[in-house]
């Protein structure tokens, strides 16, 4: 952190469906709550620029880096990143390398983002791959999903350090003490769902976390677990699912009430206070969602439609996520895996011990 004590955030200014313009004035708005200090990563003129449109802006902790180049959508991100070492994203990404920031933020492609990530900041020890953790919002306010989206092709050793990152997750951004742990299935019985469930569910069983066995799609708005544990595929699926609710059921109000005017209006204004439509996407955001939880520093990948409000919420959980320590926990609970493992291997080579230790073995498997 600054000296003064605010965190400090790396933001791709470049990256993004509405960049540069509502990156710098999402950056604005949070620099303006005075507990974050921005750095904005891109073509200094082209940003300064837009800061010129805000006169407020130079009394605002903000400062701009230049970087030169983008890594555009659509683009191999690996390559891009290897043939592009200064585009914005990876610039961002050693600014947190280097200790000149505390947590980057980036709205551009996400699997650039992630890339830039674990090429500059690296894997913490028991993490082979990467996941997004998100939260389930103001419906289930209690429950976050891992993974999001990072990996759509997983092994069962994935979906076990994905558990023990989601369990870090609701412990530090949602104050749950004990976090419950649920495996996503087609049913809730032991043995139902594909292979990768399957063989998932006994490293969770035997992992020590408050694992709860499997649960249904209708499940994951009950509140009935505080982790739901999924592959990136299905993650990502239910997200944007989960994120279209709000329009497609305030457009079906609409056509209900067509021909009754005054009564679509009061439905409407009911429904934006009950359910405030443009929110619905990145109400949870302050409590962490999106966090690549797995790299050594906190990266937040922002959506790519991202306006203004989007990118100070997605500042905001940031800095929630550097404040709170969650990297470091996450590093502690891997460690403490590991120290499991050396306790479980002196043990009698029972059934029950020679399962445990290859659900640690799974967990710390090398890459």
């Amino acid at each position: 952190m600054a000296r003064n004590g605010k965190v400090r955030v790396a933001i791709d200014a470049m990256g993004g469906d509405y960049a540069p313009e509502e990156i710098v004035k999402g950056a604005i708005l949070a620099a303006q709550k005075d507990d974050v200090e921005i750095a904005l990563v891109g073509s200094t003129n082209i940003v300064k620029r837009e800061l010129a449109k805000y006169k407020f802006s130079d009394n605002l902790p903000i400062r701009c880096v230049e970087a030169n180049g983008i890594i555009r959508e659509g683009e191999p991100p690996t390559l891009a990143i290897r043939s592009k070492r200064d585009c914005s994203i990876a610039v961002a990404a050693r600014l947190v390398k280097s200790g000149e920031a505390d947590a980057l933020v980036g709205a551009g492609a996400s699997g650039a983002t992630a890339v830039s990530a674990i090429r500059y900041l690296g894997m913490v020890e028991g993490m082979e791959r990467p996941a997004i953790g998100g939260s389930c919002g103001s419906f289930a306010p209690n429950t976050v999903i891992m993974d999001f989206g990072a990996n759509v092709d997983c092994k069962p050793q994935h979906l076990l350090a994905f558990a023990i990152a989601g369990s870090v997750f609701a412990k530090k951004l949602l104050y749950v003490t004990n976090p419950t742990i649920g495996l996503l299935s087609t049913g809730s019985e032991e043995g139902k769902g594909n292979e990768l469930v399957r063989e998932a569910y006994p490293l969770l069983k035997n992992s020590g976390l408050n694992f709860i066995g499997n649960i249904e799609g209708s499940d994951i708005l009950s509140g009935k677990v505080n982790v739901i544990v999924c592959d990136g595929f299905v993650g990502n699926v239910l997200m944007k699912f989960y994120e279209s609710i709000g329009d497609h059921a305030l457009n079906y109000v609409n056509r209900k009430l067509k021909k009754n005017p005054p009564l679509r209006a009061m439905a409407n204004l009911m429904f934006n206070r009950l359910l405030p439509i443009t929110k619905i996407s990145y109400e949870g955001e302050e409590e962490g969602s999106g966090i690549l939880w797995g790299v050594d520093g906190v990266v937040r990948i922002a959506h790519g439609s991202s306006q203004a409000p989007h990118i100070a919420h997605s500042i905001a959980g940031a800095r929630k996520a550097v404040a709170a320590g969650v990297v470091g926990s996450l590093k502690s609970e891997l460690a403490k895996f590991k120290q499991e493992q050396a306790a479980v291997s002196n043990q009698p080579n029972t059934g029950s011990s020679k399962l445990k230790r290859e659900v640690l073995k799974c967990l710390l498997k090398s890459k």
